[in-house]
């Protein structure tokens, strides 16, 4: 791709439908890692409908908070400006807020379409439908934070994104998503092993200790 990207980081203006987002200029939200969902993306079943290059958004998916701001790699729709996104989770989720990172051009795009639990979707299905909730994107190479109606995505087990326009440019790019909220393992497994190494017959009644050593190593990496 021959494509400049602007990664300036000025003021802007834009508008939405009313829910609250911030923008991200350091690493000053950090300490909300604790709610990011990551390791819970089941990253093999990530597919992108109308990518110019084959995974993609997978790999956009993929790329880690610390490596939010980096211009590689890169989605970027094909045949038209449109792009959907399907992305499951391991377990239920109840999300919070949608991050994603665009750029400040005209490619950066422009509305955004969440459907939930929406297994199999196309084009015509996510236009035609009402979505969970839509967004307003800012034309802005800033991190941006959607925050969404809770009480919509509770027991959310995969998200729909659709990419319905931008701000005019043939095609539209995305350079980075995430996700924060609160997650539950579908099979419990996880949480009872973790339940079994801490908590010991003996130490049934010592509840404050078996916290302490068995949540320490296993949060870690969250």
């Amino acid at each position: 791709m021959s494509h400049e990207h602007s990664h300036a980081h000025g003021d802007h203006g834009h508008h939405h439908d009313g829910d609250d987002h911030g923008h991200d200029h350091s690493d000053e939200i950090t300490p909300a890692l604790q709610t990011l969902i990551y390791k819970q993306i089941d990253f093999d079943k990530v597919r992108t409908l109308n990518e110019s290059e084959p995974n993609a958004g997978a790999q956009v998916v993929q790329k880690t908070w610390a490596q939010r701001m980096e211009a590689e790699p890169e989605l970027v729709s094909d045949a038209d400006e449109q792009l959907l996104m399907f992305i499951p989770f391991t377990g239920s989720l109840k999300l919070h807020s949608l991050l994603i990172r665009t750029c400040s051009d005209s490619s950066a795009p422009r509305t955004l379409k969440i459907f939930s639990n929406k297994d199999d979707l196309d084009f015509s299905g996510a236009s035609d439908l009402a979505p969970t909730q839509s967004f307003e994107l800012a034309q802005t190479a800033d991190v941006q934070e959607y925050a969404v109606k809770r009480t919509l995505f509770g027991n959310t087990y995969s998200l729909t994104l659709f990419i319905e326009d931008n701000f005019g440019d043939e095609v539209s790019r995305v350079f980075w998503i995430g996700f924060k909220g609160e997650f539950m393992n579908l099979s419990r497994e996880p949480v009872e092993v973790l339940y079994e190494k801490a908590a010991n017959p003996k130490d049934h009644v010592l509840a404050s200790g078996v916290g302490e050593k068995g949540m320490s190593g296993t949060r870690h990496g969250m």
